[in-house]
C-alpha cells in the first residue's frame, strides 16, 4: 500500500526545512544548478534530458521541472522511504530509480535511452570516496552528449587552496542570520520518522540495507575538480560559492 499524499506532503516539508540547516542559501544553489541546466539546453529540439544523483525526495527534480516543464527527469537514490516521498509528492517530477551511485550496474538501472543533456546533484556526491567518484565522474561523462554538463551543489570544503575554516564559519554564519538553525535537524526528523506507523514498512526497508554513507569523504573543491578532468571533462570550475556550499560545473 502507498502512502497517502498527505503523509508525503507533511514529511517533505519537514524535509525541506531540516535540509536548509545543512545547505546555505540553499533554494539560491537549487536556482544556479536550473539556471545552468537551462541555458546549456536553450534552443534543442529535442526535451532535455536530465538525470538527478541522490534525488532524495525529489526536490531539485521538483525544481527543476517547473523551470523546466518538457524535461524528462530521472532521479535516482538508493533510499527507499526517502524515494516513496518522492514518488507520492511528486510525482510528475521524474522517474525515480531505487540505485546506488557508483554501484556495479547503477548505470544500467538509469534504463537511458540516449545520451544525457545534464546530470544533476545536491549534497550527495562528497560522500563518495576517491576511487568510486572518479569512477562516478568517468561513467557520467560517458553518458553525457557532448556539450552536456554535469552540476554539482554540494560541500566542498576549500582545502589547501583556501582559508577552508573561515569559509566554513563564514556559511555557518549566513546560515544563522537566515535562521536555518531554528529547525529540526537530520537526527530529529529521522527519529519523528520512526512514530508514524505509515512510514513503518519503508523505514523496515530502508534498515535492512546496507548502513547508507553517512561520513563525507572530505575531499576539497580542488580535488573534485583534478578528478573531473581525470575522468574526461572539459572544463570544470565552481559558479558559485559561500563558504564551502558549492556549485560546481563541469563541461564534457
Amino acid at each position: 500500500m502507498g502512502l497517502s499524499m498527505a503523509t508525503a506532503e507533511r514529511w517533505v516539508e519537514r524535509w525541506e526545512l531540516q535540509q536548509q540547516r545543512y545547505a546555505v542559501d540553499r533554494e539560491e544553489r537549487f536556482t544556479v544548478i536550473a539556471d545552468v541546466v537551462e541555458h546549456v539546453t536553450a534552443g534543442r529540439v529535442t526535451p532535455p534530458l536530465v538525470v538527478d544523483l541522490g534525488c532524495g525526495p525529489g526536490s531539485l527534480a521538483a525544481r527543476l521541472i517547473r523551470r523546466l516543464p518538457d524535461a524528462e527527469i530521472v532521479a535516482v537514490d538508493r533510499d527507499p522511504l526517502l524515494l516513496e516521498l518522492g514518488r507520492t509528492h511528486h510525482p510528475d517530477a521524474a522517474r525515480y530509480v531505487d540505485a546506488e551511485i557508483g554501484a556495479p550496474g547503477w548505470v544500467w538501472a538509469l534504463d537511458l535511452d540516449r545520451p544525457l543533456d545534464a546530470a544533476v546533484s545536491t549534497t550527495a556526491l562528497h560522500y563518495l570516496d576517491r576511487d568510486t567518484l572518479l569512477d562516478t565522474y568517468r561513467q557520467l561523462a560517458a553518458l553525457l552528449r557532448p556539450g552536456g554538463v554535469l552540476v554539482n551543489g554540494d560541500h566542498l570544503p576549500q582545502g589547501e587552496t583556501g582559508p577552508a575554516g573561515i569559509a566554513a564559519h563564514v556559511g555557518r554564519c549566513r546560515a544563522a542570520r537566515q535562521r536555518a538553525f531554528a529547525h529540526e535537524d537530520w537526527g530529529s526528523w529521522w527519529a519523528a520518522v520512526g512514530d508514524d506507523p505509515e512510514l513503518t514498512d519503508l523505514l523496515a526497508e530502508r534498515r535492512r540495507r546496507e548502513a547508507p554513507l553517512d561520513t563525507p569523504a572530505g575531499l576539497s573543491l580542488s580535488a573534485h575538480l583534478e578528478l573531473l578532468r581525470q575522468a574526461g571533462f572539459g572544463t570544470a570550475g565552481p559558479v558559485w560559492q559561500y563558504g564551502d556550499s558549492c556549485v560546481v560545473v563541469a563541461v564534457r
